[in-house]
């Protein structure tokens, strides 16, 4: 569709050049402008440009008809280049079959197709912009991948990359150690769940003390990044309003302040760490020992539940023993 629109719109101006003298609309001027790219030109032409627009073309047939229209695409984009010379914006033209291996080299087709895998729960961004490029330590046709709250991106890869190999590595690599449930995608993240449950936190980052747990829970995250069974998901209380109540009412915890705790996503049962004091928060050590914990299971919902089952056969007990009192009383009495 790109080149559809380019076409239309040469063919529209060069038309106009001759309808609207007035105008002063820009005329072709003869300048060969548009460069052939090749492996041997490729870094030399790469150097010369801010910006350089590549379009790429199969083999031109030998019928007539054909060699026709590749000409005024030719034209086209040669008044194209002319006009954007000042601004330092080369054009160029890529034969697929003749130059295979740079075109191969070049496509970003198959990052194109790859972020329609992912959409919108992944963004994916592409940069032609050297100034950005050298700020992000980005190399020529790189692809990296920044995972949340992480300092440093993980650069993919055996470039040049296929669809198959950027989908593969993103889905390796797609649940961060700590991210934040957002309303457009609350459900793919719950869903994705480690063995049954979720280690939860909940933080308001605008509260002084949501703000330093937040930054504990990210140094914990950045310490463990290499850990595959740790994910971590941080709530913001103030980005779901209506499930506040909801939520306190569920896990019996106060969400004015920060809280850590692990989920069972089957039953919402949950056992939530015990912070004593807002003044007093714990420390990224004593955060990691209570994670271990969760982790080695010996901190979980399961304990819960034996302890609730307990109580229930002790209050079963105390029935039956005011049962059996009830009844002596009674015997008692038609004594």
């Amino acid at each position: 569709m790109k080149r559809t629109h380019l076409l239309v719109l040469g063919v529209y101006l060069l038309s106009s050049c001759r309808a609207e003298e007035g105008l002063n609309f820009p005329t072709y001027d003869g300048k060969d402008r548009v460069v052939s790219l090749s492996e041997k030109n490729f870094k030399q032409i790469l150097k010369k440009y801010d910006l350089l627009c590549l379009y790429y073309h199969e083999p031109v047939s030998s019928d007539k008809v054909a060699q026709k229209q590749f000409q005024l695409k030719e034209i086209v984009l040669e008044l194209v280049a002319q006009v954007l010379e000042h601004k330092d914006i080369g054009f160029v033209m890529v034969d697929a079959k003749k130059e295979a291996k740079l075109a191969k080299k070049l496509d970003y087709k198959a990052f194109e197709e790859a972020a329609e895998h992912f959409q919108p729960y992944i963004k994916f961004f592409a940069t032609f912009d050297k100034g950005v490029a050298k700020k992000l330590s980005l190399k020529m046709n790189e692809v990296d991948f920044y995972e949340p709250f992480m300092n440093e991106p993980i650069a993919i890869p055996n470039k040049p990359y296929t669809e198959q190999e950027l989908v593969e590595f993103v889905k390796e690599h797609q649940r961060p150690t700590l991210r934040r449930l957002r309303p457009e995608d609350m459900f793919e993240t719950w869903e994705d769940d480690l063995n049954g449950i979720h280690i939860v936190a909940f933080a308001e980052r605008s509260d002084p003390d949501g703000y330093e747990f937040l930054e504990i829970l990210k140094q914990v995250a950045r310490d463990n990044t290499d850990n595959p069974d740790l994910s971590l998901v941080w709530i913001d209380p103030d980005d779901f309003p209506l499930l506040v109540p909801y939520w306190e009412k569920t896990f019996k915890i106060d969400l004015f302040k920060p809280q850590i705790g692990v989920v069972n996503v089957t039953d919402a049962d949950s056992v939530w760490m015990e912070i004593l004091d807002d003044d007093d928060l714990p420390t990224a050590e004593e955060l990691e020992d209570w994670i271990e914990d969760v982790l080695s299971g010996k901190i979980n919902t399961e304990d819960d539940d034996n302890e609730d089952e307990e109580d229930d056969d002790d209050d079963d007990d105390e029935d039956d023993d005011n049962s059996d009192e009830e009844d002596n009383e009674d015997s008692d009495d038609d004594e």
